[in-house]
């Protein structure tokens, strides 16, 4: 009897000392990712002064919309966010990686699905929270023409730099086509045998992308796809 006494006391003891070291971790698993998320905001707050700062004419109210869209929903109050019921629901990084996937690489839901672990209407969801916070966010300053003033602002600092009339740096970049149809395989091809389409972009020395035309089949060069597209119309 004292020999069973005494194993039982031993695994209650065990069992103990393996939860508590359990507890330990799970709690400086919690204060690591509490710390990268103030970190995350630290920086998220920086961003946004400089911004400011350089950009002096954005509009606030955009700006908080985009703001309340990204920390409402993809930075919840703890990092563990439960719901009414208790239940473990999805943390930020889940939410993050959902839409970028899906944007960055073209992922269909059922990809994301097998990464993150999300239903399909919230993956989607994720994806148009997203985009309605940037377009909140930079509509204003980036995602529009150029203007007079930006024209200006342009050809001043490429003439400081020694290039003078110069807008920004052009580039043709071809992006392979996987799925082609067979009729017209002939004419998005490019000179590696590859199917392709083109993308062309302006951007400036900031690295601003204020131009994109995209479509041209791959078989054309960049004089071909220069005649085409809008690029220096307005500008003309």
């Amino acid at each position: 009897m004292s020999n069973l006494r005494t194993v039982l006391e031993r695994q209650l003891k065990e069992g103990e000392e393996i939860q508590r070291r359990s507890a330990e971790e799970d709690r400086d698993a919690d204060e690591e990712k509490e710390q990268m998320l103030a970190a995350a905001v630290c920086m998220l707050n920086q961003s946004r002064q400089h911004h400011r700062r350089c950009a002096p004419n954005v509009d606030r109210r955009r700006e908080s919309q985009g703001k309340n869209l990204l920390e409402d929903y993809f930075i919840p109050n703890s990092f563990y966010h439960h719901d009414a019921v208790g239940v473990l629901g999805l943390i930020p990084e889940q939410k993050l990686t959902a839409a970028l996937r899906m944007l960055a690489c073209g992922a269909s839901t059922e990809q994301v699905d097998k990464i993150a672990r999300m239903g399909k209407s919230t993956i989607l969801e994720c994806l148009v929270r997203f985009c309605d916070a940037v377009e909140n966010l930079y509509t204003r300053d980036y995602l529009r023409k150029l203007t007079p003033r930006d024209l200006q602002r342009l050809l001043q600092k490429g003439e400081a730099r020694g290039f003078l009339g110069m807008i920004g740096s052009i580039d043709c970049m071809h992006w392979q086509w996987k799925n082609c149809p067979i009729a017209w395989q002939r004419e998005y091809g490019n000179q590696k045998g590859q199917k392709s389409i083109i993308l062309e972009a302006v951007a400036s020395f900031d690295c601003w992308v204020w131009h994109a035309f995209f479509g041209v089949a791959g078989s054309q060069n960049d004089l071909n796809v220069l005649g085409q597209s809008p690029a220096f119309d307005e500008v003309l």
